[in-house]
């Protein structure tokens, strides 16, 4: 499966005006990662 073909299809489950839940778990998702990725960096240089 390609990926346009996937993220076209993961679209669709947002059913409805505007971006969804699939936009709200992607950004939920993404925070979550970029909290995670800067307490490993900032603990790491705590030397």
């Amino acid at each position: 499966m390609r990926t346009t073909t996937a993220l076209h299809q993961l679209a669709a489950i947002s059913d409805g005006s505007g971006p969804g839940m699939f936009l709200r778990i992607i950004v939920i998702v993404s925070v979550v990662g970029v909290v995670l990725m800067a307490f490993f960096l900032l603990r790491g240089y705590r030397d």
